[in-house]
């Protein structure tokens, strides 16, 4: 008996225009309309209409380059997809929240409760905040160092993981005729005390529906990707080129059996950013339309955010200075953009447009059948199990993918038609997680 085709994840990655940071200057987005709610429901039930695993929502807790010449997140993720749970039905909700600025009981709760709201379709992109405005949003002079960052990351989600399984499955039993709620000998506190945090416990909100919601990592620094070897369930990447997709594959996954984990207990999803046409002419005139509407000053804040070092009194046409070989930053990022440089013989001017459409992700303007065509490719040759699809404007560009790509890979067999699970656990094809404080210690 054969074993069913193996299918790929496709998550739809939103940002308020699209991912082209001049999406906002193009005549087919309206920025005004993205400050509200609709703009959002509309979205989502077009990844939904898509049958896509999940709708993602990027966050940073500071106001990122200069809002003078682009637009930027409006709403805090968890409040976002609280309103999109209502509104959709099956499509997963993955929010970004940051374990550097926040508290775990705080976070835990929250995606607890979008867990339930939402039916068991909530996911959690892990960050540990790189940006060092946001620092000073938060009683700090600098942010912390990248290996403390991960050092809280870590302890965070363990505390995270405890106050989810702080509630058996079955503790709340609901009985009204004997009037008990809850067997209180299923609820404990977890007792944390560790370097960083003190928690007593318990949740004051059942388990989730998923047990856990989903843990998504996105940091591909050697920290970061040891980090998602150990408690990532899905990984959001930024890779340009094939050869590195599939390095980056067989590292992360070779990495997860120390930690008593098969390589098919985590998904890796690179970014791409879709540019697509009727013909491949089409396409490549629908991307220098947009990188037409770059506005350098903007390009060069970013740049200089992304590799820690003030570009701006360089000339636009020379080459990248030395900015150094470290960052206290995001590492991989800054490994990326440097590289990427280096090996093109890029003029600032170049690297900005080379980033405008997806900050490193990859860009790729083409038809309908070459898009397939990419994602095919790395996906049977192992460099992918699905892809971050980053659509460069917004709401079209999503729909022209769901619309255009999406039939081309049902017709190659490479993707679901409908969907035959009804939480993001299940999409991804990933076990519920088991409560890992066993009965008995609830009981004492």
């Amino acid at each position: 008996m054969n074993s069913p085709k193996k299918e790929l994840h496709l998550n739809a990655f939103v940002m308020p225009n699209g991912h082209h940071e001049a999406a906002w200057r193009h005549p087919s987005t309206d920025p005004h309309r993205a400050a509200t709610l609709k703009h959002y429901v509309d979205i989502a039930r077009t990844a939904e209409r898509g049958k896509l695993d999940s709708l993602f929502l990027a966050d940073g807790v500071a106001l990122w380059g200069n809002v003078r010449y682009n637009s930027h997140t409006l709403f805090e993720p968890l409040t976002l997809l609280s309103a999109l749970a209502g509104a959709t039905e099956r499509i997963g909700l993955i929010a970004t929240a940051s374990t550097t600025y926040n508290e775990p009981y705080h976070l835990a709760r929250k995606f607890a409760s979008l867990d339930h709201l939402s039916g068991g379709r909530a996911g959690w992109n892990i960050v540990t905040s790189a940006g060092e405005d946001e620092a000073r949003n938060f009683n700090l002079d600098a942010r912390p160092a990248h290996a403390l960052r991960y050092e809280r990351a870590t302890e965070f989600v363990e505390v995270a993981r405890k106050l989810w399984d702080s509630w058996d499955d079955d503790a709340a039993v609901i009985d009204k005729a004997s009037g008990v709620y809850a067997d209180t000998g299923r609820i404990r506190p977890i007792d944390h005390d560790g370097p960083h945090f003190q928690v007593r416990g318990p949740l004051n909100i059942p388990r989730p529906v998923q047990g856990h919601p989903l843990l998504v990592q996105a940091g591909s620094s050697e920290t970061g990707k040891e980090y998602a070897a150990r408690f990532a369930e899905a990984v959001f990447t930024a890779q340009q080129t094939f050869a590195e997709g599939k390095a980056f594959y067989d590292d992360v996954k070779g990495r997860l059996a120390k930690y008593g984990r098969s390589p098919d207990e985590i998904k890796i999803l690179p970014g791409i950013s879709p540019i697509l046409g009727r013909t491949e002419a089409e396409a490549k005139e629908r991307e220098a339309e947009l990188n037409a509407l770059i506005t350098p000053a903007y390009g060069v804040r970013q740049l200089s955010n992304m590799l820690d070092h003030d570009l701006t009194p360089y000339p636009l046409d020379g080459p990248l200075p030395d900015v150094g070989t470290f960052t206290e930053g995001a590492q991989s990022r800054f490994e990326l953009v440097t590289g990427l440089a280096r090996r093109e013989n890029l003029t600032i001017r170049q690297l900005i447009e080379r980033l405008a459409g997806g900050r490193g992700h990859r860009v790729f303007a083409g038809t309908a059948t070459q898009v397939a065509d990419q994602l095919e490719h790395w996906f049977t040759e192992g460099a992918a199990d699905g892809f971050n699809v980053m659509p460069p404007t917004l709401p079209g560009g999503l729909e022209d993918f769901v619309d255009l790509v999406v039939p081309e890979l049902r017709r190659r067999g490479l993707f679901r038609t409908e969907y035959t699970a009804t939480t993001l656990r299940g999409h991804y094809g990933l076990a519920r997680p088991v409560n890992r404080i066993p009965v008995k210690e609830h009981a004492a």
